[in-house]
């Protein structure tokens, strides 16, 4: 952005028609991504706000915080957040591009491919492992095909690490310590290298680390790390999901989209959950495949508006139907 430049441009629309003769979506946005968007660089935006347009609706982009309508008037798509009112959806990637997902929150348990059952289907197994396999190397390039398992346990952490929230099952600063109380061998936790810690929070865990000399810890070295490693254990970071790509389990100690074919922990039988995650063999590839392209959106490909034209119908907005879908 050149010297001198504003933040963002006032997001104010770019479809003909006044607010009177057509209803209103607003798309609220971080600053920068709400003048990618009306600036028509944002691809999945962009398909998003076709299929709206093409049914008569008029699209608008406004940065959070802003109030494009009078509350309660038109429909909202909000990046990453949770809507404000019952006729707003959430919209977010789906950990790599260019997946992404539309749902009525930001809360990745509640979604409906968590709900889901994933049952592997035989006859798409050939699909699947074309698809894995494309995955394995535009992410990861070689590292998934030069895999071992060192016997350490790989740990990585989000944010709010000495708080136990709702959702999960317990802080984790004590996930870090139920792993070292289960296992014998190394334990390596890695912090978020986007997460601002706090000072009480870092001198928890460095107190954690001088105390269990099986315990390292440290920031970054996700692939290194998911090359070696036994098993994955985590709240529901999305490391855990890259880790399927290395065939490598995990153990979950919070809710999550990809639970499917992961264990799931349980604090009044923990020994259980641990054992359970050394032997995990699951169809890898029949997952990704399933989780990605058939419950998820691949703005990549030529079908992306129709199927997201059929998410938007799903939740009842007014859409025309998709034409190939």
């Amino acid at each position: 952005m050149g010297q001198g430049r504003p933040l963002f441009r006032p997001c104010l629309g770019h479809s003909v028609g006044s607010m009177s003769e057509r209803e209103t979506v607003t798309f609220y946005l971080e600053p920068e991504l709400c003048e990618s968007a009306q600036a028509g660089k944002h691809n999945f935006i962009g398909k998003m706000a076709g299929v709206m347009e093409r049914s008569g609706l008029e699209v608008r982009y406004a940065p959070f915080g802003a109030r494009a309508v009078p509350e309660g008037q038109g429909w909202s798509m909000n990046h990453i957040k949770t809507p404000p009112d019952v006729r707003g959806l959430c919209f977010r990637r789906v950990y790599h591009y260019p997946f992404w997902q539309v749902e009525r929150s930001a809360e990745r348990w509640t979604w409906d491919v968590a709900q889901a059952s994933f049952a592997p289907d035989p006859a798409e197994a050939g699909a699947a492992a074309r698809f894995y396999k494309f995955w394995q190397n535009r992410l990861f390039g070689d590292a998934p095909r030069t895999t071992s398992r060192e016997g350490f346990v790989y740990v990585p952490l989000q944010g709010k690490i000495t708080t136990h929230r709702p959702f999960q099952l317990c802080s984790p600063l004590e996930m870090v310590e139920h792993c070292l109380d289960q296992t014998n061998g190394q334990v390596i936790a890695t912090l978020h290298p986007n997460e601002r810690y706090t000072r009480a929070e870092i001198a928890a865990l460095d107190k954690l680390e001088k105390s269990h000399k099986r315990l390292i810890v440290q920031t970054g070295g996700m692939t290194d790390l998911l090359a070696r490693c036994a098993y994955i254990v985590t709240q529901n970071s999305s490391v855990a999901f890259n880790g399927y790509f290395f065939g490598k389990p995990c153990l979950l100690f919070r809710k999550a989209d990809f639970h499917h074919i992961a264990e799931q922990a349980d604090l009044a039988n923990l020994a259980a959950g641990f054992d359970a995650v050394k032997v995990l063999t699951p169809d890898y590839a029949a997952y990704v495949h399933w989780f990605w392209q058939k419950n998820s959106i691949n703005a990549g490909r030529p079908e992306a508006e129709d199927v997201i034209a059929a998410r938007l119908a799903r939740f009842g907005w007014p859409v025309s139907p998709p034409t190939s879908f």
